[in-house]
């Protein structure tokens, strides 16, 4: 090919100066300093095995690099006089233009080459060694590549406009950072904002992006091959304009923006969905996701309150929620729309002002402990978004803390959980076709008060209310999707338990949540003892038939809540100190069922136990389970407080984990089967042809649904808290699974499932070795660069040394 010998003379010229070197050696010094010596973006103190901070700050590096490679390109030629001299020699400009920049590019990947040290240090320091994804990185790489096309190309184009390389350089620097940077920060203007995602588009930075963290799309990938071909027409053009008419100039101008335009239009940029390179796909959307997102008809806001400066791997949940947002926007075709705010911006008035507004409206901050130079300081973060359409709005909790995990592995599973976080967000907010969830009433069943947060958290996208089984009709019972059955005290009637076959047999689904035992905290501050009696509530044969029995009994468990006693009294004031309460399990989920995977302890408080029983047709899953601590006391043994004083002994409480909440599914059994309706049933209705699958959820404690209330005003506290100790457990989250679950045929529930691989450091060997790997990694990619110039300059000696005489 003609332009090869301008490509080999542009790399040779290149490296021929000292000016060369320097340039690519500041480049590799800057890199090394800011990812393993400055603190606030090294990788060995963040902690991760991932490149990412390399690939953050490369764009803005590049923005010198790359000019300065360019800036002899044409500018120098020009000015040395030798680009008349390439005019005369056999060369077209096209061959001219592009020997040069791919010169540019190679002399840009030579540049990209030593930082692979950095890679390869990575999976060096990786627990386990090598635990670093390997195709995310190689993707990020490909990403790197195609903005050294981008800023090559359109540093090539400013060369050409001047016969001065530092004018050519300060040029180049300012379009690269607008085609960067501008567009993309001029698209937040107010005036830009109805061509908002028009504008980011056309910007690079949108594209990089995508591209950098390890995905590659057509979208992309026409983008940048396209933008590299206009700006190397724009080159051409400009060069030639002497030798052509300036409308025939114009005139390729014209068609090469057209044809930008046109290729990088919807239409062309779906030729194929996109190469995800993670080895675990974590920006692969999963089928139910596309499904939802292509059935909206309407706009979806998402508001992402976690911004600011935050601890690295805070800062790592942010990238990733903003990645989710972006991957649900570009597959909503722009029906999706997301913004970041940092709630803390602002004087202090200010943002006490927004953090009120945004805990009113059910956003709560969380407070950390950041580790700084004088010890810790306390920062307060909201890691939540709130999803809205112009009727409807819902809180996404974006951090899913689990007691006893690492905040590494805490953090981890927040990010497993965005794509369910916002997916069932989405579908609640867009939801039009209301259902009916309904929690029984007649039987001593708690108050709406005490039930105020559990029925109020699923009234997204359903209609709560009360159903007394007494009176409902079959046609109620019909739109009824799910029904709560919560803690009731006193004896379903058989013509209760008729209604709730009919509801089951078509295809109802029930949560059980029964105490089986009377026992109660107040009855023993008020007696000190308390005898346990079983409830008689006419259940059992019921839940027999269905394949389960709830034993009378309650759990003594060492994983345990806390409640307040008097130790003593000192001075005449009561000494009051929270001690363990061995009846109030903390239930920590261990299934990989989606409904309780990675959830934070449950709350309980009386708990008993749960058999099965072999019943055909029906499947049986255990959800929930004690702690291996744990015993049980069964009726009609007795209780106290003074049992708090007793040491336990952990022979007695060594056991096997004892079912408490179980999953049944399948086709249960007709109860009254060959039986005449019982007293009360105006209607009988024969089911035996009937029998639908369906789902059942049952625990063996009904207090796990109840709120308590603040005695002073009446108000309801959110459901897990526990006023005692003020921790908030995920009682709630659990019930929102439950209903997510029952309601949509575990298509949503089962994106919970999503696994993404935690990749951390050895933080004993970045320890003990923190200082070598530094000195590696500044100064080993330093080396590499010396000892190329050395062997090229040897090479280049001794090819043009004079030939020996004769």
């Amino acid at each position: 090919m003609s332009f090869t010998n301008i490509y080999k003379k542009e790399i040779a010229s290149y490296f021929n100066g000292l000016i060369g070197y320097l340039a690519i050696g500041l480049f590799l010094l800057l890199s090394g300093l800011v990812l393993w010596i400055f603190p606030d973006t090294s990788i060995l103190d963040a902690g991760y095995a991932q490149l990412d901070g390399f690939f953050s700050i490369a764009p803005y590096l590049f923005l010198f690099l790359i000019p300065a490679i360019a800036m002899r390109s044409i500018a120098g030629e020009k000015a040395d006089g030798t680009f008349d001299l390439l005019l005369s020699r056999p060369y077209t400009l096209k061959d001219i233009v592009l020997g040069k920049y791919l010169g540019i590019n190679s002399i840009g990947i030579l540049s990209i080459a030593p930082t692979l040290i950095y890679a390869i240090s990575v999976y060096l320091l990786a627990y386990p060694k090598g635990n670093i994804d390997i195709g995310a990185t190689i993707g990020s790489y490909i990403g790197l590549l195609f903005l050294t096309s981008s800023y090559a190309a359109i540093s090539i184009f400013c060369s050409s406009l001047t016969k001065n390389p530092i004018v050519s350089f300060l040029l180049a620097v300012f379009a690269c950072f607008l085609a960067y940077y501008g567009l993309d920060a001029g698209s937040q203007l107010a005036v830009f904002q109805p061509a908002e995602d028009f504008i980011k588009d056309l910007g690079i930075r949108t594209h990089y992006d995508s591209i950098s963290r390890g995905v590659l799309t057509a979208k992309d990938l026409i983008y940048f091959l396209s933008l590299s071909a206009i700006f190397i027409l724009f080159t051409i053009g400009h060069l030639g304009r002497k030798f052509r008419k300036r409308q025939q100039t114009f005139t390729a101008y014209g068609i090469g923006v057209a044809l930008f335009f046109i290729l990088n239009s919807t239409s062309f940029t779906n030729l194929f969905g996109r190469i995800d390179f993670t080895e675990d796909k974590r920006f692969t959307l999963s089928n139910t996701s596309e499904r939802i997102i292509n059935q909206l008809d309407e706009n979806i806001y998402i508001t992402i309150f976690l911004d600011g400066d935050l601890p690295s791997g805070f800062a790592r949940l942010k990238q990733e929620t903003i990645n989710m947002a972006s991957d649900l926007k570009a597959l909503s075709g722009g029906k999706i729309k997301f913004t970041v705010i940092d709630p803390l911006e602002g004087n202090q008035e200010e943002q006490q002002k927004f953090t009120q507004a945004l805990i009113e409206r059910g956003v709560f901050p969380t407070n950390l402990s950041v580790r700084t130079e004088a010890g810790f300081t306390q920062k307060l973060i909201f890691p939540a978004a709130i999803v809205s359409t112009e009727d409807q709005e819902l809180t996404v909790n974006l951090l899913q803390q689990k007691t006893g995990a690492k905040p590494e592995e805490a953090l981890n599973n927040s990010i497993q959980n965005l794509e369910y976080a916002f997916i069932s967000a989405i579908g609640k907010v867009v939801q039009q076709e209301t259902a009916f969830i309904g929690f029984t009433e007649g039987h001593g069943e708690p108050s709406d008060l005490e039930l105020y947060d559990a029925m109020h958290s699923i009234m997204t996208g359903n209609q709560v209310g009360r159903v007394n089984l007494d009176s409902v009709t079959y046609e109620s019972l019909q739109q009824l999707k799910v029904l709560f059955v919560v803690k009731p005290q006193s004896a379903f009637s058989e013509s209760d338990k008729y209604k709730i076959d009919y509801f089951v047999r078509n295809g109802g689904r029930v949560v059980w949540t029964i105490d089986q035992v009377d026992a109660s905290l107040d009855n023993l501050r008020q007696a000190a003892s308390q005898p346990l009696i079983g409830k008689q509530l006419n259940l059992d044969d019921l839940f027999f038939l269905y394949g389960f029995r709830l034993n009378y009994n309650v759990l003594a468990d060492l994983n345990c809540g806390q409640i307040p006693m008097s130790i003593g009294n000192i001075g005449g004031q009561a000494q009051i100190e929270l001690v363990p309460w061995y009846f109030f399990p903390i239930l920590m989920p261990t299934s990989a069922n989606p409904i309780v995977k990675n959830l934070d302890g449950i709350r309980t408080e009386f708990i008993g136990t749960i058999d099965t029983i072999e019943t055909p047709r029906i499947r049986k899953e255990v959800l929930l389970s004690s702690s291996p601590f744990a015993r049980t006391i069964a009726t009609p043994a007795p209780i106290s407080l003074q049992m708090i004083e007793e040491a336990p002994d952990p022979a007695k409480f060594k056991t096997n984990p004892q079912p408490v909440a179980l999953l049944l599914s399948g086709k249960f059994p007709y109860i009254f089967e060959n039986r005449p309706a019982p007293e009360g049933i105006q209607q009988a209705i024969d089911l035996t042809s009937t029998s639908r699958e369906t789902k059942m959820l049952v625990f063996a404690d009904g207090d796990w649904l109840i709120n308590q209330v603040n005695h002073k005003d009446q108000s309801p506290y959110p459901l897990g808290w526990d006023r005692y100790t003020e921790q908030q457990f995920a009682n709630k989250t659990l019930l929102q699974n439950i209903v997510d679950y029952l309601l949509n045929d575990e298509e949503v529930i089962n994106l919970r499932n999503r696994e993404v691989k935690l990749r951390l450091l050895d933080q004993a060997k970045v320890k003990a070795e923190k200082t070598t790997w530094q000195l590696i990694n500044v100064a080993l990619p330093l080396i590499v660069l010396l000892l190329f110039g050395i062997e090229q300059q040897f090479w280049r000696k001794r090819k043009y040394q004079r030939l020996p005489k004769f």
